[in-house]
C-alpha cells in the first residue's frame, strides 16, 4: 500500500515535506485537502488528523502530523544523507528545527504573515490587529538576524556545508514571506542561503501555486521586512 500524503500546495508546512518527497523520489501518493472549502473540517479529515491541519500522512493504520516529524520520519525510513545517523549532527539538526518550528514561526507566520493573508486570523479590532502586527514583525526582525548573523553566517546551509532536513524546513517558512513581498535584503546571509535552497531540482514545481498566490496579492500594502 503506498502512503499517503493529504496536504495543500500553498500550505507553509506541506511544502517542506512534498519538496523532500520530490528530491529523493519517495513513494508517496499526494491528495489534496482544500483549506479554503474547509475540507480540513470535514469528517474524513479529521478522522486522519483531529487537529484539522496538513499536512498529513498515512500508511496503512500508520498516522503522523506535523511537518518536522514526517520530515524526520520519511528521512529516517529511506535513510536519506539529510537526516544524519551521527548522533551530534543529527541533534543540532533537530536543533535547528525545533528553532525555526517554535518562536521564529511563531513571530513570523502566525504574527506578521497570515494576519495580513488570511481573513481568519484577522483580530477582533483593528487596534488589536495593528498591534499583532507590529509586534510580529519586530519580534520577527529579531530572529532573522540570529538566523542570518548566528545560525546561517558563513555556512551554506544552517547546520554546515551539506544540505539537510532543516533547510527544507526552514527554507519554506522563509520563503512564505515572499507573499507579502520579503525580499530579506537587510539579511544577506538568508539572501544567500534561501538561494541555495531554491537551487533543489524540484523547488519551482512545488512552489508554483504558492507563487502564483504571491503574484495574485502583488501591489497590495503589506507590513514586511
Amino acid at each position: 500500500m503506498t502512503m499517503k500524503l493529504y496536504m495543500h500546495p500553498v500550505s507553509t508546512a506541506s511544502r517542506p515535506v512534498r519538496l523532500f518527497i520530490a528530491q529523493k523520489n519517495i513513494p508517496v501518493e499526494e491528495v489534496s485537502v482544500d483549506l479554503m472549502t474547509g475540507e480540513h473540517y470535514k469528517d474524513e479529515f479529521t478522522a486522519i488528523n483531529p487537529s484539522r491541519m496538513v499536512p498529513a500522512l498515512v500508511d496503512g493504520d500508520f498516522k503522523l502530523t506535523e511537518s518536522a516529524a514526517i520530515l524526520r520520519f520519511l528521512a529516517s525510513e529511506f535513510k536519506a544523507p539529510e537526516y544524519p545517523t551521527d548522533t551530534r549532527k543529527r541533534a543540532k539538526v533537530d536543533e535547528a528545527l525545533d528553532w525555526f518550528n517554535t518562536q521564529f514561526y511563531r513571530d513570523f507566520g502566525y504574527g506578521l504573515l497570515y494576519p495580513q493573508i488570511f481573513p481568519h486570523h484577522k483580530r477582533p479590532t483593528d487596534e488589536h490587529h495593528t498591534g499583532t502586527i507590529n509586534w510580529g514583525k519586530d519580534k520577527a526582525q529579531t530572529w532573522f538576524g540570529v538566523l542570518d548573523k548566528n545560525i546561517i553566517g558563513s555556512r551554506q546551509y544552517v547546520t554546515g556545508d551539506q544540505i539537510t532536513i532543516a533547510d527544507y524546513f526552514g527554507g519554506c517558512i522563509c520563503t512564505a514571506g515572499e507573499l507579502i513581498g520579503c525580499t530579506f535584503e537587510n539579511f544577506p546571509n538568508v539572501q544567500r542561503w534561501l538561494g541555495n535552497v531554491k537551487k533543489l531540482e524540484h523547488w519551482p514545481r512545488i512552489n508554483e501555486v504558492m507563487y502564483g498566490f504571491a503574484a495574485s496579492m502583488k501591489g497590495k500594502d503589506f507590513v514586511n521586512l
